[in-house]
C-alpha cells in the first residue's frame, strides 16, 4: 500500500536519514515530511502545512517527547485527523513504553529502531 503524505517526527537526524530512505526505496509514501521536533510537528499539523496520512514517531526527544505530542494531538483539530495513522519508532525496550503507546487510540503500532524493509512489509499485510 502506498500513502499520500508521510511524516517523520524525530530529534536525531541521521535516525531521520535513515527511515526516509527505507521509506523512499519502499514506495511507501509520494511525499515524506521530516521534522525534527514535536513542537515543529504540531506547529505544521496546526498550520496544515504538512497533512499526513501515517506518522513515523519517535519517543525520546527534547523538550516534548513522544508521549506529549500525542496529548497536544489529541487537543488539535483538523479535516481527517481520525485517519492518520501513527506508529511508535523507538528504541526503547521499556514495556511501560509499549503499553502506553498500545492504550493510545492514535497509535497503531509500536516499532523497534531501525525501521526496516521487513517491517514496512508487515504494516502493510
Amino acid at each position: 500500500m502506498t500513502y499520500k503524505r508521510c511524516l517523520l517526527i524525530d530529534d536525531n537526524y541521521i535516525d531521520n536519514f535513515v527511515t526516509r530512505r527505507i521509506l523512499e526505496s519502499s514506495n511507501f509514501a509520494e511525499e515524506i515530511a521530516v521534522r525534527q521536533s514535536a513542537n515543529e510537528a504540531i506547529s505544521a499539523l496546526k498550520d496544515g502545512s504538512v497533512k499526513p496520512d501515517v506518522i513515523f514517531l519517535d519517543l525520546r526527544m527534547p523538550l516534548m517527547n513522544g508521549f506529549e505530542f500525542l496529548n497536544e494531538f489529541d487537543k488539535i483539530e483538523f479535516e481527517g485527523k481520525e485517519h492518520i495513522k501513527i506508529f511508535l519508532l523507538s528504541s526503547s525496550l521499556d514495556p511501560n513504553d509499549v503499553k502506553r503507546t498500545t492504550d493510545n487510540k492514535y497509535v497503531v503500532q509500536f516499532i523497534h529502531k531501525p525501521l526496516t524493509h521487513k517491517t514496512l512489509e508487515e504494516l502493510g499485510s
